[in-house]
């Protein structure tokens, strides 16, 4: 008995299990849920549903009952569905009822087009997903798997999709498509999650891109993907309409780069961005970057128009109200020789904090301080500048070649005017100083290179950079380096700055061997302009700039000037000097065939006993009311002017015999100054010299008499 009992169950299991596989396999086929099912489908808004036989089946992995049909007909609002099979999950004890509930319905569809969506996006809330779908997608198919899951009274609770979409293009701004698109998609109530996607960004590749959306409360957007970007020139025309409206300075030409990118966008119930996060990260092989105008600056001999990057490591974030950007790798300024190149750009609501690091192959000068740097060397260079709407701030600039240091530590800048700084430390080959900028300007140090200060204070422009500065000023160097190999020492100046001008000045400086450099500056009391006196004892390291003193040597020299807010009335006398070899003068006698002056200005040089100069300066010229100058070889007496095209002198020169005579036949008075001895028929000449600059004319015309104004000038400085 006992043995046929356990023969009886496991009979019994055998028929179940059998029972159990040919349920989940094969199914029971028949036709009388068909009316049922598809009345409950009537039910529905807008749904038709025709079925073909249906096979009673049990799912093993929910231990549920299902009917499963394939090749049903659904209509939902005049649109057919193609279905490839539909599985209708239902509460077995209601089959004995006559309330018939269905638990979840599964649809495995066939290729859809996406025509069949938009002739149902009508039901597609909100109005903007559906104007996405209807406006922007242009072509797709799409493979789906649905699940619905439906309430014990029948309605709907959730759902969940999944499949494939491909041959996806959808339309961006301004025509651009993101095509050729594949990926897969899982979706239900709440969230959308599209991975695997692969496409064409236009000319950029998609690649192992996700994409996440969350509807509760809004909706938030999270994607990462891969984008490979290879373009040239020719590439990167077809997109100058997207930045026709924005005002760039420079343009890419080229760019080789694998970038991976990360996006997170919150939006409210209202799908307005709340937040949005936006970051990549990857390298930049090579690219060529065009400035728009070149960058030319008076510390650099070769004009920079292109940047090139290469191996360059690149990070960003953009967020509300911050963008971060970092790089490093390699530069070049023409694609030869590079140098390595980190950088931060940091933006936070109106603060922009740059920092660069770099190394510097070109050429450099700075005037100021008789500085050059060489190709032969590398400088690095580091900078740290924070700009905001009021100023722009260097908090601090770093710059070392070999031994050759410079730093600049807050220099606040506004419009290109300096508004304050607090220090500045030089020490190079020939300068060693320091600069402090607080209540009062101290420049102090053991040495200062001012070889080249002469070339700025005549080449500055009304570009006054230092207008903003209002501070007192004290300067004492030990050494000061001047032209002509001259040297300087412990110069002193106690000033005031207005307006980034020198309004008084009270300084001192030796040359050695009890010669003296003195300069003082002080408000002219009758107007608002000032009094400039400069003497000293030494005269080339002042004039060796001009020119029109070129060969001059020994002598003294007293500078006075008048400086009004337009106009500069200056006085220059100069007492027993000696001109040697000075080519303009050596010209003028050998046009004159006074071959005796012409060799002794090649020799041991002309002597003069003393030489003024009054001139006039405004805005646009300089005019030249008179130029004196005698000598015991020769006299000579000028005028003229100069502005920016042309230069215009005339005068009168004459050898000292010509001179002595035509004064010995003045009554008494030239009997007791010229002896009757004095040989006669020697003249006077008459010249010009007039042209542009670099392309002076001179011309001679000998004259037999002497103009009264010249006799004049003679006898009153004799």
């Amino acid at each position: 008995m006992k043995k046929f009992l356990v023969s009886l169950i496991l009979l019994i299991f055998i028929i179940f299990i059998s029972l159990l596989i040919a349920l989940s396999t094969l199914g029971i086929e028949t036709k009388k849920f068909n009316k049922l099912i598809s009345n409950k489908a009537a039910k529905t808004k807008n749904i038709n549903l025709k079925l073909n036989s249906i096979k009673f089946k049990i799912d093993p992995r929910e231990l549920s009952l299902f009917l499963e049909t394939k090749n049903p007909e659904i209509v939902y609002r005049d649109v057919k569905l193609p279905a490839k099979n539909v599985n209708v999950y239902v509460d077995f004890l209601s089959l004995l009822k006559s309330d018939f509930k269905i638990k979840k319905i599964g649809l495995i569809s066939k290729e859809l087009d996406i025509n069949h969506i938009k002739k149902i996006s009508s039901f597609i809330k909100p109005s903007n997903s559906k104007n996405f779908l209807n406006n922007l997608i242009k072509e797709a198919k799409i493979n789906t798997e649905i699940e619905i899951f439906l309430s014990d009274q029948g309605s709907f609770q959730n759902f969940i999709a999944k499949g494939k979409i491909s041959d996806l293009k959808i339309k961006l701004i301004k025509d651009y498509e993101f095509s050729k698109v594949n990926l897969n998609f899982f979706a239900d109530k709440n969230d959308i999650l599209i991975q695997n996607i692969k496409g064409d960004l236009e000319d950029i590749k998609i690649s192992d891109g996700d994409l996440k959306l969350n509807f509760e409360n809004g909706l938030r957007l999270v994607s990462n993907f891969d984008a490979k970007i290879d373009f040239n020139e020719e590439t990167f025309q077809k997109y100058t309409n997207l930045f026709k409206d924005y005002d760039l300075t420079f343009n890419l030409n080229n760019l080789k780069t694998d970038l991976n990118n990360n996006i997170s966008i919150n939006l409210d119930n209202t799908y307005k961005v709340k937040d949005y996060n936006y970051s990549f990260s990857g390298k930049i092989d090579k690219s060529k970057i065009k400035l728009s105008n070149s960058f030319n600056s008076s510390i650099t001999q070769e004009k920079i128009t292109e940047i090139f990057l290469v191996d360059t490591d690149i990070r960003s974030e953009f967020k509300p109200n911050y963008i971060n950007i970092k790089g490093l790798g390699k530069y070049s300024f023409d694609n030869l020789n590079y140098s390595k190149i980190s950088l931060e750009n940091t933006i936070k609501n109106n603060l922009t904090n740059l920092k660069l690091d770099f190394d510097f192959l070109r050429d450099l000068k700075l005037d100021l301080i008789n500085y050059k740097k060489t190709k032969n060397s590398v400088a690095n260079i580091k900078i740290d500048i924070k700009k905001n709407k009021q100023f722009t701030n260097i908090a601090k600039l770093n710059f070392q070649e070999d031994k050759n240091f410079i730093e600049i530590e807050n220099l606040k800048i506004k419009k290109n005017k300096v508004l304050s700084f607090k220090r500045i430390i030089v020490s190079t080959e020939n300068n060693d100083f320091l600069i402090k900028g607080d209540k009062k300007i101290i420049i102090e140090g053991s040495k200062f290179d001012a070889t080249n200060l002469s070339n700025i204070f005549n080449n500055q422009n009304e570009n006054n950079t230092l207008e903003n500065l209002n501070s007192d000023i004290e300067i004492n160097f030990k050494n000061v380096k001047i032209p002509m190999s001259e040297n300087l020492q412990n110069f002193k100046l106690l000033g005031e700055i207005q307006k980034g001008k020198l309004v008084k000045i009270t300084s001192k400086g030796d040359y050695g061997d009890n010669n003296f450099l003195d300069i003082s500056m002080k408000k002219n009391k009758s107007n608002e302009g000032h009094y400039l006196e400069i003497y000293s004892d030494k005269t080339r390291p002042l004039l060796s700039k001009y020119s029109f003193f070129s060969g001059l040597s020994g002598g003294k020299l007293l500078f006075t000037s008048v400086i009004n807010k337009s106009q500069t009335y200056s006085k220059l006398k100069i007492e027993n000097f000696k001109l040697v070899n000075a080519p303009g003068v050596i010209q003028l006698l050998s046009l004159a065939d006074l071959g005796g002056l012409a060799d002794l200005a090649k020799g041991e040089g002309l002597s003069f006993n003393l030489l003024e100069i009054d001139m006039e300066k405004t805005k646009d010229s300089l005019k030249i009311n008179e130029i004196i100058a005698l000598g015991p070889s020769i006299s000579v007496l000028m005028e003229g002017y100069q502005n920016k095209d042309l230069t215009s002198l005339r005068g009168t020169l004459v050898p000292a015999k010509t001179l002595n005579k035509m004064i010995s036949k003045i009554p008494v008075i030239g009997k007791i100054v010229i002896p009757k001895e004095i040989g006669e028929g020697l003249f006077g000449i008459s010249f010009k010299i007039k042209g542009p600059k670099g392309k002076l004319k001179t011309t001679i015309n000998p004259i037999r008499t002497l103009t009264p104004r010249f006799l004049q000038r003679i006898l009153d400085k004799r």
